[in-house]
């Protein structure tokens, strides 16, 4: 009876051996080299993994840095420090990152707007997006389930009276709520931007007008009143080039919809 307990043990006690020895091999044959300026690179950025600079994520680009070739400022998120951070370790000169921050292209709240019927599917925007088009009257209006607060890492969205809204304090720019925005409200323009239009429905004005109340109706009274040409009507929806934009305010106060708006006035 003690053999029977006691060859079982010695078995299974021999094969770990045998594992871990097996395991030190591997370790020791198979190990490759990391290079340490890719671990202290790594180590500088934010861990956002947004993929705002143009890499999958942070260790894509930290290994892209370490071989470099690759600019130093694409960290979005991490802004001026960080490409200050990623130039000390390589010893090249600090690039200024272009820090830019998000804006939902809709002013569709529940007091503007309506739905069209009562969605209960999954409560998700993508999910509600494939259900012919969304529950709002308006088929460009944001929907409000949330799918880009589920993807933003640094709480900078919210849902007020039906739509999303971006707190530019703690907007990175890092672009994930616009990739996850199935309507595609949702755009990232300069820091200093302050400027935008409040609508992304590109139908005719007289439809536009009997879905919401502040959306663009595409009446170009923006564009000519425009002093240096930084509004453009075009597909009947004002879009701001914001490099013009001298922030005059004359198309704000000119829109008969509200559909401009000012976020710093």
């Amino acid at each position: 009876m003690p053999n029977e307990i006691l060859y079982p043990v010695l078995i299974l006690g021999g094969l770990g051996i045998l594992a871990t020895v097996i395991l030190f091999i591997a370790a020791k044959f198979m190990h490759v080299p990391v290079d340490e300026r890719q671990v202290a690179l790594r180590a500088a950025l934010p861990g956002a993994n947004c993929g705002a600079c143009g890499f999958a994520g942070c260790d894509d680009y930290a290994k892209a840095l370490a071989a470099g070739g690759v600019k130093t400022n694409l960290c979005v998120p991490g802004g001026d420090a960080c490409a200050k951070a990623v130039s000390e370790i390589l010893g090249t000169e600090a690039e200024d990152v272009l820090e830019k921050k998000a804006f939902v292209r809709c002013g569709g709240t529940c007091e503007n707007t309506e739905k069209l019927f009562r969605y209960k599917g999954t409560p998700t925007c993508r999910a509600c997006n494939a259900f012919y088009a969304g529950d709002g009257i308006c088929n460009d209006m944001c929907l409000g389930y949330g799918d880009c607060i589920a993807a933003c890492k640094f709480e900078a969205i919210s849902i007020k009276d039906g739509i999303a809204v971006i707190n530019r304090q703690r907007c990175t720019g890092c672009g994930m709520c616009m990739e996850a925005c199935p309507k595609n409200l949702i755009i990232l323009e300069g820091k200093a931007a302050q400027v935008f239009v409040r609508c992304h429905n590109e139908r005719k004005g007289a439809t536009t007008r009997k879905s919401c109340k502040v959306g663009c109706i595409g009446c170009h009274a923006c564009e000519k009143i425009c002093p240096t040409g930084a509004i453009t009507v075009e597909n009947n929806l004002a879009r701001v080039d914001q490099e013009k934009c001298i922030r005059c305010g004359a198309c704000v106060e000119k829109c008969p919809t509200h559909a401009i708006v000012d976020l710093g006035a």
